[in-house]
């Protein structure tokens, strides 16, 4: 008899472990057998909540990203300046639980799933939009180019997450906002 009220929990665990797997042997040598033994069920069920591997990388892209989006609004909720909203963003963006070495090897695959999923490339697309967004409002009132400073800003993040996922020790995550902070220092002087 199945247990009711059980499919949110395993879900949950699902995204866990898929999280977990990418980090442990990379998204090449993921599974649903490992994700799911790693869940503790069988791939059956796991394939019974996802459908295939791909959905279980999505997932966790999903989980990963909404779970930045609401450190980050409660973040710039409590900055009263503009400059404060840039630092709340930035300080959310290599925050423990956003640059985690799990989370960032999810990024990681989440940006090789993207160059073939369309799927994840939209979910890619949203996230860039929406950080786009966010920066360019802050910078509006300190910046003459706040969109081209924005763009900048978003890869120099995106290009650390890069860095940090390739790295044998772990950049700290003071010298990472270090260096966006002076990068948007010179940005604001020109």
């Amino acid at each position: 008899m199945p247990r009711i009220g059980m499919e949110p929990q395993r879900r949950e665990a699902l995204v866990r472990a898929t999280i977990a797997e990418i980090a442990a042997s990379g998204a090449r040598d993921i599974t649903v057998a490992r994700i799911a033994k790693r869940a503790g069920m069988s791939p059956a069920l796991a394939h019974h909540y996802f459908g295939s591997k791909e959905q279980m990388l999505l997932a966790a892209m999903r989980r990963i990203l909404s779970d930045f989006g609401r450190e980050a609004r409660r973040a710039m909720a409590g900055a009263e300046t503009p400059r404060a909203r840039l630092q709340a963003i930035v300080e959310t963006s290599f925050g423990p639980a956003n640059f985690d070495p799990e989370v960032v090897a999810a990024w990681l695959n989440f940006y090789v799933q993207a160059h073939r999923d369309p799927e994840a490339r939209r979910l890619l697309h949203i996230y860039h939009a929406r950080l786009r967004s966010n920066l360019v409002h802050a910078l509006r009132p300190l910046s003459t180019d706040p969109e081209g400073l924005a763009e900048g800003i978003g890869a120099l993040i995106d290009g650390l997450y890069m860095r940090q996922a390739l790295r044998r020790r772990a950049l700290a995550t003071e010298t990472s906002v270090a260096l966006v902070n002076d990068y948007i220092e010179r940005g604001l002087r020109q």
